[in-house]
């Protein structure tokens, strides 16, 4: 692999909606990297709540103090994805002993298919261990306060989604 591509790191994500638990692994991989691109999956299949363009948008707001993180929706094969941008390292999120298994599959299959592609764990603060998209997604949909859990431009986003589902 060489030097220039693990300068490159690709975390990829649906990102319905980005949590406070994603912005702190974006903080931390940060300087680590010359770049850090966030590749926000359409995923259809999964039937986001929050279109591909509003995620992306969202998650750019909520990374706009990084000079060097980009963030990027893509709508085809990750693998593919990855080569496209020039990714050297794909950044996955551990919150907890749960999601190691799913995240090993997920590695070594990416390692077939992209051999050249190193995967790297990061587990978050924690104060964010327990915060996914689907617990924010399910207290915003039943009109719970999701503020502690996301940017504020997410919260009002969710709750103007949520609202408009109710009328």
């Amino acid at each position: 692999m060489s030097v220039a591509r693990t300068r490159i790191a690709v975390y990829p994500g649906t990102f319905d909606p980005v949590t406070n638990g994603h912005i702190d692994l974006i903080d931390r991989a940060a300087p680590l990297f010359e770049r850090v691109i966030i590749g926000v999956a359409e995923s259809p299949g999964k039937g986001p709540t929050l279109p591909l363009a509003q995620r992306v948008e969202l998650t750019r707001a909520a990374v706009a103090h990084h000079q060097h993180v980009e963030v990027r929706g893509f709508d085809c094969l990750l693998a593919h994805f990855v080569k496209e941008v020039g990714g050297g390292v794909l950044l996955r999120g551990l919150r907890a002993v749960s999601d190691f298994e799913y995240e090993f599959q997920l590695a070594s299959m990416n390692r077939h298919l992209i051999p050249e592609v190193e995967t790297l764990f990061l587990t978050p603060a924690e104060q964010y261990g327990f915060i996914s998209s689907s617990l924010v997604r399910e207290i915003a949909r039943l009109g719970g306060d999701v503020s502690g859990f996301v940017p504020p431009a997410v919260a009002a986003a969710l709750q103007a989604q949520w609202q408009r589902k109710r009328d």
